[in-house]
This record gives C-alpha cells, sequence and structure tokens, in this order.
C-alpha cells in the first residue's frame, strides 16, 4: 500500500519532468523520491511489507529539510552563497510536502495544554511533556522550540 503522499510526490515528479522548465524541482523531487525508498527498502528488511507510512515519510522530508538547514548554513559560513541559495530552494520544494508548522503563539498554547494534561510540575516532567507533544504533533512542530518553552514554564 503506497502513502498519499508518496502518490503525490510521484505525481508531482512526473508533472515536473513533462514541464521542462525547472529543473532543480525535478532533481529535488528524485531526490526525495530516492530517500524514500531507501527507508521503503530498510523497513521491508524488517519485515513490514505494506511500505511506508504518511508519518514514516514525513518523517524522511523533516530530515532533508534539516540536512538543507545545515548544508545552508555551511555553505553561508564557507562564502558560498550560491550554493547556500541553491540549499534554500532545495527545502523550499521539499517542504511543500510536510505539515504546516505551527507558529510560536501554537506552540505555547500546546505546551501549556500538555503540561496541564500531564499534570507537570517540574523540570522532572519534562521528557513526560516532550512525548506527548511528539506523539500529539508529529512534523507539525519545532521540536527544539518546544522544548525551550516547556523548560521555561517548568522552571
Amino acid at each position: 500500500m503506497t502513502s498519499t503522499l508518496v502518490k503525490q510526490i510521484n505525481d508531482d515528479l512526473k508533472t515536473a519532468m513533462k514541464a521542462r522548465n525547472d529543473k532543480l524541482r525535478v532533481a529535488t523531487l528524485r531526490l526525495i523520491s530516492a530517500a524514500i525508498k531507501d527507508r521503503d527498502i530498510a523497513a521491508r528488511a524488517e519485515d513490514r511489507c505494506c511500505g511506508l507510512s504518511d508519518e514514516e515519510v514525513t518523517a524522511v522530508l523533516s530530515k532533508m529539510v534539516k540536512q538543507r538547514e545545515d548544508s545552508a548554513k555551511t555553505y553561508e559560513d564557507a562564502g558560498r552563497i550560491e550554493l547556500a541559495e541553491q540549499e534554500r530552494q532545495e527545502q523550499a520544494i521539499v517542504s511543500e510536502y510536510l505539515p504546516r508548522q505551527l507558529d510560536d503563539a501554537e506552540i505555547d498554547s500546546a505546551v501549556e495544554a500538555v503540561i496541564a494534561d500531564v499534570d507537570a510540575d517540574g523540570l522532572k516532567d519534562m521528557g513526560r511533556c516532550m512525548g506527548e507533544l511528539k506523539s500529539r504533533y508529529a512534523g507539525k512542530m519545532d521540536f527544539s522550540k518546544a522544548n525551550k518553552a516547556v523548560r521555561a514554564k517548568l522552571v
């Protein structure tokens, strides 16, 4: 069973290839497809023959976005602005397939709700709060920001 996200990426790749006007988009969609296939092969080696779920595909895409952000930063530090710009363009294309990320205000309200739900009262409950946030908002939240917000509210 192919996830709907994989189907959408494959359809967009076919459309981009037929258009023949955006080589970066075609190359980036091919990279996405290859990364998903690699993860799918690894999953099949673990006897999960039904293919990747949308959540697993989202995790692959999130990792790709993070890699492009790190690469762009490295290129900028080295003075290679044109390569940094290409990485940011690839990052934007990959990000199109991710769910909308929560902004800072939404993260704060989600953190407050989780703290209340798990009845957290100190830093000792930070792990429980982060685990609950990750289960509720996987792929939709920047967890480094959430971590800072949880820490600030539990101190």
